[in-house]
């Protein structure tokens, strides 16, 4: 099972590189099904890989010209201030038991993986249902608009380890105007510091198993580097449909799963 992780781990990368987002939502699901670690501390695993995997994919962005440094510190302060309280002190709140009665248990692991795989089907119908809009019509930046989604990040970055690039990129196109490739390069930035900062607020909370996590980074930052450098070569439309798809019928497996 682990190679099939590790296979998994580079196709994280490969999503992160061509679409910016979408493929931090199978982190969790991959460590935790495919290396056994506990959804909590899989959280805290999946903001390195994803965090380390994008700031690897975002350095050739920059030589792009397609990250916008001004609209990602907008977006990105409020979410960082979130992520970083959500880490550090509201995830090692919540009790291990959510709702226990004669009927049903639902313990705080649970909870996380049921909560991540309707993320991961609102991810698809985002990416199924998002249109690119048009870069040359007039456009007025709502900056209260990116204010208010980068604390949703936040919420989503902090409490369920996903980069929340399926947020990101439709509020950067429609409260920024901006392309969908600029998009995804300024996506690449606010998760990189997002996912790497939240997971600072970890570090005294875990036991990190630092060899299997590094190994899971390379290879998820390699797969970046690929999805980069293909990203060229394939419509960004037609692989969000494909994607989309795919991070659906894995949501619906894990949902029914957990409920099942």
């Amino acid at each position: 099972m682990e190679i099939t992780g590790y296979l998994a781990a580079a196709f994280i990368g490969i999503s992160l590189g061509l679409t910016g987002g979408g493929g931090s939502v199978l982190t969790v699901p991959v460590l935790v099904y495919l290396f056994h670690l506990n959804p909590v501390p899989a959280t805290a695993y999946s903001l390195f890989v994803v965090g380390t995997s994008s700031a690897a994919g975002v350095l050739p962005k920059f030589k792009q010209g397609t990250v916008d440094p001004r609209i990602a510190l907008t977006f990105g302060a409020p979410s960082l201030v979130v992520v970083f309280l959500f880490r550090k002190v509201i995830v090692p709140l919540i009790p291990e038991i959510i709702i226990q009665n004669h009927y049903f248990t639902i313990q705080k692991d649970d909870a996380i993986l049921i909560m991540f795989a309707a993320l991961m089907m609102l991810a698809s119908l985002s990416m199924l249902r998002g249109k690119e809009k048009d870069p040359d019509r007039n456009f007025a930046p709502s900056d209260r608009g990116l204010i208010a989604n980068g604390i949703a990040t936040g919420i989503v970055a902090g409490l369920l380890g996903a980069g929340g690039g399926f947020i990101i990129i439709p509020s950067l196109v429609v409260f920024a105007g901006l392309d969908i490739k600029k998009a995804v390069g300024t996506s690449l930035l606010i998760i990189a510091v997002n996912s790497l900062v939240g997971f600072t607020g970890d570090l005294f909370h875990f036991d990190i198993n630092w060899p299997l996590l590094l190994s899971i980074s390379v290879l998820a930052i390699a797969g970046t580097i690929v999805g980069n450098y293909i990203s060229g070569f394939i419509s960004s439309g037609k692989l969000k449909k494909i994607f989309g798809w795919f991070i659906l019928g894995m949501g619906a497996i894990i949902l029914i799963t957990e409920i099942l």
